[in-house]
């Protein structure tokens, strides 16, 4: 478990020492936004890759978390502290919800995917239409910088914020993969029939997996809100947010703890140098993004980690050989 753990933290660290070095809110930015990407990711590994429950839609639980933290905040004057907790809470439920509906039903596959599809466009529309969200407007937070208002001048205190949540999720997973629990999960990944023979309460499982799936994405949305300070429908329940956490967890490697986080970093990294040279085609970033996609599911179906593990294991194997 120890040996586990360091690596988690030794990146933790690395990347906490980023506004040591540099004062540069461009590469702060781009750190910061990619640290809530991978702790959107973080969620949907967890269900997704851990727990074989592939979801289109976790835009339902990044909008729920941060349009119940806005308007708690604008239309309530509700402390931006205990509006995030309600935001990530909110999510947890609409998990569970969503889940209790889909698996108690049996839908699996694909049909679960598209369920998820349909219930993060329909919290789309209902946010695009209900005054309470601002409509098609949206809703745009008072700036009152302040601990107790959860906003800050010195974007560096976002990354770390941002980076302590992500530690969470990782230390999260990294207790679920040596947990009952996760083994559970992974036995109902693997054959829901030989789980349910073996004495596992599969819809119990799936349950706790997506509502605490709902909670890790709900916090990232509710961080993206009091980091850019305005939402709207299409942000919050938009496609691009639940395309976003799937690609960085299947690029980084499915299944495995650290693997949304190497996933968001080498996706945002590629795309910014990619709109960095080529920045006058429309949409240049996007199609690397379904490049590397198609290259990760051809060649590398276990993720960039898996695959620096296979060279690895290769170059050990080869060195036992010579010697």
């Amino acid at each position: 478990m120890t040996r586990g753990i360091l690596p988690l933290l030794a990146l933790v660290v690395l990347i906490a020492a980023l506004p040591l070095v540099t004062a540069s809110n461009t590469a702060i930015n781009f750190v910061v936004f990619v640290l809530i990407i991978a702790l959107g990711a973080q969620g949907w590994n967890l269900l997704g890759g851990v727990g074989g429950q592939f979801s289109f839609g976790h835009a339902a639980f990044f909008g729920t978390g941060a349009y119940v933290s806005a308007v708690l905040q604008a239309r309530f004057g509700v402390n931006a502290w205990v509006a995030f907790a309600a935001g990530v809470a909110m999510g947890a439920l609409v998990g569970w919800v969503i889940g209790f509906l889909s698996f108690r039903a049996g839908l699996r596959g694909s049909y679960f995917a598209l369920v998820t599809l349909a219930f993060a466009e329909v919290l789309r529309i209902l946010a695009n239409a209900l005054p309470i969200t601002g409509g098609g407007a949206g809703l745009l937070l008072k700036l009152d910088l302040g601990l107790g208002n959860f906003q800050f001048s010195s974007r560096a205190v976002f990354l770390w914020i941002a980076l302590a949540l992500v530690a969470a999720g990782l230390l999260l997973c990294r207790w679920i993969a040596d947990s009952r629990f996760g083994a559970q999960l992974v036995a109902v990944r693997e054959n829901e029939d030989a789980a349910r023979a073996l004495g596992v309460d599969v819809l119990k499982v799936k349950l706790k997996a997506i509502t605490l799936s709902g909670a890790l994405t709900a916090a990232a949305g509710a961080f993206y809100l009091q980091y850019f300070l305005y939402l709207d429908a299409n942000i919050a329940y938009g496609v691009w947010i639940s395309v976003e956490v799937l690609l960085a967890a299947m690029v980084g490697g499915r299944g495995t703890v650290l693997g949304p986080l190497v996933g968001a970093f080498a996706l945002h990294g590629l795309g910014d140098v990619t709109k960095q040279y080529a920045g006058g085609i429309p949409g240049i970033d996007l199609a690397v993004y379904g490049a590397v996609l198609i290259f990760v599911v051809a060649f590398a179906p276990s993720g960039l980690i898996g695959l620096v593990q296979r060279l690895f294991a290769r170059r050990s194997t080869a060195a036992q050989g010579g010697a």
